[in-house]
């Protein structure tokens, strides 16, 4: 267990970069093989808008890291967070820092991200993609993802997270990520087994259903337990979902000038 997490304790940046990468392919090689829907569009174009999205992410994260990377050092010293005041073996606090970080991180950050007004604005972009596939993951404009970043460092703080168990939990994050918004026909026999535990590409297309209740749903990331004990999970057939958000236009979704603006666009109504 300790060579597993020196592995991602000193895991380089190109690794990182790489591991991306790796998700994103195999998620485009299942999407030409066993698509979910036909979808209408130009793969290249759209993959384009969306990975200007994910440059923007990988700068925010890249300068998060800079900035907090005493805070690992720190908590370790002064024993400061809930890890370090309870002993369960190894995996045990692993699996228990993954769960805790998926939920404040992942859902509690994401919940907040439809509820709060201001933090609604950026995550429109994320959902005002017309063509959801496995791109569409790292399409978050920059507000959002500083918001998701901020989280993630307050559950570092709070839980007492070690750096290994941190990137694990992000390398983790990353797989999901693209896998459920990967366009791909999962059999019912598979996702619905699974779905009793982790968010599962059925699961997740519901919540890119362009309008509420759909939308306000299946917030999970990793595991879908929190969204079954909050009651905001929804699950059923995947094709009955039509994506993209009912306030803003369909044949905007691939302008960039337009979508970085959306947040401060005051023309732009929303109900919360």
């Amino acid at each position: 267990m300790e060579a597993f997490l020196s592995f991602f304790e000193t895991m380089p940046a190109w690794q990182k970069l790489a591991w991306v990468f790796a998700c994103l392919s195999v998620s485009w090689v299942l999407e030409a093989a066993v698509p979910l829907i036909t979808l209408d569009y130009k793969k290249w174009k759209h993959a384009g808008v969306n990975l200007i999205f994910l440059s923007t992410s990988l700068v925010i994260n890249l300068l998060f890291t800079i900035a907090t990377a005493g805070v690992f050092i720190w908590a370790a010293e002064y024993n400061i967070g809930l890890l370090y005041w309870i002993e369960l073996p190894v995996w045990a606090e692993l699996l228990l820092a993954v769960m805790l970080l998926d939920f404040l991180a992942q859902w509690v950050a994401h919940y907040l991200l439809h509820k709060v007004k201001w933090m609604w604005k950026f995550h429109l972009v994320h959902h005002s993609d017309t063509k959801v596939d496995a791109t569409t993951g790292t399409r978050h404009h920059p507000g959002d993802y500083v918001i998701r970043e901020v989280f993630a460092l307050l559950g570092v703080i709070l839980f007492g997270i070690p750096l290994a168990f941190y990137i694990f939990y992000r390398i983790a994050t990353i797989l999901f990520t693209y896998v459920t918004h990967a366009n791909i026909t999962v059999p019912m026999w598979i996702d619905r087994p699974l779905s009793y535990i982790f968010i599962t590409p059925n699961i997740h297309k519901f919540h890119h259903h362009f309008e509420r209740p759909w939308t306000d749903s299946n917030y999970g990331n990793i595991f879908s337990i929190w969204d079954r004990l909050f009651g905001t999970l929804v699950y059923d057939d995947p094709r009955k979902v039509r994506y993209g958000v009912d306030v803003l236009s369909d044949e905007l979704d691939e302008n960039i000038a337009y979508q970085f603006k959306v947040p401060f666009d005051k023309t732009v109504k929303t109900d919360y």
